[in-house]
């Protein structure tokens, strides 16, 4: 019994405690390239907070390239970044950019937005560990595919506010068929404002959104340590799934708003990003249930004379540690805008 609780603690911090002071910290290195008019290019970047600032990296470009003065109309991107105004009127060929890392290759991955003259999007990502990444000329249907796939992927992988959610979801149904019930829920609600929200239709405040999004955590984690199976959440949990999915949503589309969509794959981008968000919580539901097989396999077979490991074993400890995290993110998430 306590080895199993052990594994899925264990598990818990790997997801939560790396990123202990920010939910969201497995982000990207994010470069943005505007193009203006006469082969100007406007070029910022933003260095994620896993990279020491005495390795933040050099944005390199071509040699056609020159440094221009930059425009008094440009304002400081960020402070764990930089930009810089390049004339590259004499480049003949696709822009590439090359990632300079003082100190090494930290092993992030970049992800460059591209905005072209004539207000189309284009996104590329390049994978840890490579320096070199290459603009295409145009945007195609199957490379929007491709990057709104793997980064709605990856945002649900490294959202780890999100992941313990469905934790909590997931232990809050018990059976596989509430399972199936709850994640339809939270999927159909969040599909809804992620579309909304992506598409400029509604517009939610990020900042108390995320704060929200954490306490919503904190109110699932609780119905997990309370001794009363009766409340609405235990008898109707689609509904908490489906009303917090809504929250979460909202969220999804916040990220999305900050990459961009391409003007001319708007309903693909938007569609494969959802997509990749439901491939990567299936995948992480998947293991999670996985984990929990083996782990109870594991004590049956080598301590056979132990009581069977059931799901409601793991309920507390999994409640406490979830809702002492989720605290910690409402309150710095609540600070963040209220200072």
């Amino acid at each position: 019994m306590m080895a199993v609780r052990a594994i899925v603690c264990g598990l818990l911090f790997l997801c939560a405690v790396p990123q202990f002071a920010s939910a969201h910290e497995g982000r990207p290195l994010f470069i943005e390239i505007e193009e203006r008019a006469d082969g100007l290019l406007f070029l910022k970047w933003r260095v994620p907070s896993t990279v020491e600032r005495n390795n933040a990296p050099q944005i390199v470009l071509p040699a056609a390239c020159v440094k221009a003065q930059l425009p008094e109309t440009a304002q400081s991107y960020i402070t764990n970044g930089g930009q810089g105004f390049f004339d590259c009127s004499a480049l003949t060929t696709p822009l590439v950019l090359e990632l300079s890392y003082p100190r090494g290759n930290p092993s992030v991955s970049s992800l460059v937005r591209l905005i072209r003259e004539n207000g189309e999007v284009q996104i590329v990502r390049s994978g840890p560990g490579e320096t070199i990444v290459e603009l295409p000329s145009a945007e195609t249907a199957g490379s929007v595919v491709s990057e709104y796939l793997v980064l709605g992927i990856e945002h649900i992988l490294t959202g780890y506010d999100h992941l313990l959610f469905v934790v909590c979801l997931l232990m809050l149904a018990g059976t596989i068929r509430r399972v199936l019930i709850i994640i339809t829920g939270f999927t159909l609600a969040h599909s809804v404002t992620l579309a909304l929200a992506a598409l400029d239709l509604v517009r939610v405040p990020i900042q108390p959104l995320e704060a929200v999004i954490a306490l919503s955590i904190v109110f699932v984690a609780t119905e997990l340590v309370r001794p009363d199976r009766e409340s609405l959440t235990w008898r109707h949990p689609i509904l908490i799934s489906s009303g917090f999915g809504l929250l979460h949503g909202f969220g999804f589309a916040a990220v999305l708003g900050e990459i961009g969509l391409p003007q001319t794959e708007v309903p693909l981008a938007l569609l494969f990003f959802n997509i990749g968000v439901e491939v990567g919580q299936i995948s992480f539901i998947l293991f999670l249930i996985g984990l929990f097989v083996l782990g109870a396999g594991a004590i049956s077979k080598f301590a056979p004379h132990r009581d069977k490991v059931e799901l409601t074993d793991l309920m507390k400890p999994v409640g406490y540690l979830v809702g002492v995290l989720a605290c910690f993110w409402t309150f710095e998430r609540i600070a963040a805008f209220v200072a």
